[in-house]
């Protein structure tokens, strides 16, 4: 467990044990959830990583008449 301090302008350094062991990059997102009395942050995985995650997905959508061109 690392322990961090907030710096003045409210910034936190990722330890590099965590930055390693969850493969986190510049400009990654990540999420903040408050839950219960604790802080739970979330890694939002690149785009490119969801890339045939779902084969079966139906991803047709029909346009109104008007939307076509």
């Amino acid at each position: 467990m690392e322990t961090v301090t907030i710096s003045s302008k409210y910034q936190v350094v990722i330890p590099r044990q965590i930055r390693e062991q969850f493969k986190l990059k510049p400009g990654q997102k990540l999420i903040f959830v408050a839950y219960e009395n604790s802080l739970r942050v979330v890694v939002i995985p690149p785009i490119e990583a969801m890339r045939g995650r779902y084969p079966d997905l139906d991803t047709c959508v029909e346009r109104e008449d008007e939307e076509r061109v």
